[in-house]
C-alpha cells in the first residue's frame, strides 16, 4: 500500500458516520439511497483502498455520481475532505471503467489539442452537436462563437494605469462564451487596469480530474502554476467559479502550490465600483456551488447586481443547477431533475431575470 493511499484511509477514518454530509447532497436528494450520498461513497472509498471491495460497474457509478458541488465538504464537523476524498477515489477506479472511455478520449484530446477541437466544433456544430444532443452525449447544443477570446491582443493596454490584472480565460469562457470575457476586459479598462491574457494558458484541468485523470490534470496545473506564478499582478481574475477553486485551492492538493492571488471577478469588483443609477428591473441570483460552498462567496455576486440598480428577488431556496461539468453527460436524468427544480423556484419569485456567475450554471 502507497503513503498516499495509507494517508487517505486515515482521513477517511475520521468519519464516524454521523450523516451530516448528505444535508445538502443534491444527488441523495434525487436518489436517497445510502451509497448515492457523501457518507456512503466515503466508505465505498475506504473499503476499495483497504481491499474490503474490489472495482466493479456498480462501485464505479456511485462513486462518478458525485457531482463534487462541495455542499459536504462545509458539513463535515470533523473536517474531512469529501471532494478530494471523491477525486482520489475515481483516480483509483479510472482504469475499470469502462463507461467513459470514450468521454476520457474526447476529454484528452481536447485538452491536448483544445484549438483543434475547437476548429473540429466550429465545422460540426450544424450537423455533429444536434446529433450529440439527440443521443444524450451533451446536455444541449452549444453556440459555437467565430473567435475565441484568447488569440486576440495578449496585453490589454491602458493610457493612465492604476494597476495590473491577469485574466484565466478557462475552456467555457474562451470557447463558448467569448463575449463575457471582453466584457470582462472592457469594464477592467474602464477602470484603468492593464489586462493581460498570458500566453501558454491550459485548461484547469477540473474535467480531466473529474474523470479521474489525475496525472493528466497534474501536468496542466504544473503549467498554469509556472505561467501564471511569475506575473506581476494586483489579481489573477477567472470568470469560471470551477477554475478560480482548482487554481487556488485544489492545485495546492495536487502540487503543494496554488496561486494565492486568483479571485472572483465579483470579489474583484465588489469594492471598487460604485453604485449606477435605478433600473427597473427585478433579478433573482442563483449561487454556483463551488463559489458558494467552494469559495465562501455569497454576498458580493448580490452586491455587484445592487450597485447595478437592480432589485433582488429571493426565490427562498438556493441549491445545485444539475449541470456539474462533465456530470450532465453521465447522469442526465438527476441533472434534469435538478435543473427543473431551480427553474421552477425561480420562475415562482416572479423576477425579470436570473442572475448567476458561472458559464457552466448559465
Amino acid at each position: 500500500m502507497s503513503a498516499s493511499q495509507s494517508a487517505y484511509i486515515e482521513e477517511l477514518s475520521k468519519c464516524v458516520k454521523c450523516g451530516s454530509c448528505k444535508a445538502l447532497c443534491p444527488t441523495y436528494d434525487k436518489e436517497a439511497l445510502e451509497a448515492m450520498g457523501s457518507r456512503g461513497r466515503l466508505m465505498l472509498i475506504r473499503g476499495l483502498l483497504t481491499g474490503e471491495l474490489n472495482p466493479s460497474p456498480l462501485l464505479n457509478e456511485r462513486i462518478f455520481s458525485c457531482i463534487l458541488c462541495g455542499a459536504c465538504k462545509g458539513l463535515c464537523p470533523l473536517g474531512v475532505d469529501i471532494p478530494e476524498a471523491i477525486y482520489h477515489g475515481r483516480a483509483l477506479l479510472e482504469k475499470s471503467d469502462k463507461r467513459r472511455k470514450r468521454l476520457r478520449s474526447l476529454v484528452r484530446f481536447s485538452a491536448k489539442w483544445p484549438e483543434l477541437s475547437y476548429k473540429m466544433l466550429r465545422m460540426g456544430q450544424r450537423m455533429l452537436l444536434p446529433v450529440f444532443t439527440k443521443k444524450g452525449l451533451i446536455p444541449f447544443t452549444p453556440e459555437i462563437p467565430h473567435k475565441s477570446l484568447r488569440g486576440r491582443d495578449q496585453v490589454y493596454k491602458v493610457s493612465k494605469r492604476k494597476g495590473r490584472v491577469a485574466v484565466f480565460a478557462g475552456c467555457s469562457v474562451n470557447y463558448i462564451m467569448p463575449q463575457i470575457g471582453e466584457s470582462l476586459i472592457h469594464v477592467l479598462r474602464k477602470m484603468d487596469y492593464e489586462v493581460i491574457l498570458p500566453k501558454g494558458e491550459v485548461c484547469c484541468g477540473a474535467p480531466l480530474r473529474g474523470l479521474g485523470l489525475e496525472e493528466e490534470a497534474v501536468a496542466l496545473a504544473k503549467k498554469n502554476l509556472q505561467i501564471f506564478s511569475r506575473l506581476k499582478v494586483d489579481a489573477i481574475l477567472s470568470l469560471c467559479p470551477t477554475c478560480t477553486l482548482t487554481l487556488k485551492s485544489d492545485y495546492k492538493k495536487m502540487t503543494g502550490q496554488g496561486l494565492e492571488n486568483v479571485m472572483d471577478v465579483s470579489v474583484f469588483f465588489n469594492e471598487k465600483l460604485a453604485a449606477a443609477g435605478s433600473i427597473n428591473k427585478t433579478a433573482v441570483y442563483h449561487d454556483p456551488c463551488h463559489l458558494q460552498y467552494g469559495l465562501g462567496v455569497t454576498k458580493e455576486p448580490r452586491e455587484l447586481v445592487k450597485k447595478a440598480g437592480i432589485t433582488l428577488v429571493d426565490s427562498g431556496e438556493t441549491g445545485c443547477c444539475g449541470f456539474g461539468g462533465l456530470f450532465c453527460v453521465s447522469y442526465r436524468d438527476i441533472s434534469e431533475g435538478l435543473l427543473r427544480e431551480r427553474a421552477e423556484a425561480y420562475a415562482r419569485s416572479k423576477a425579470d431575470t436570473v442572475v448567476t456567475s458561472c458559464p457552466g450554471c448559465m
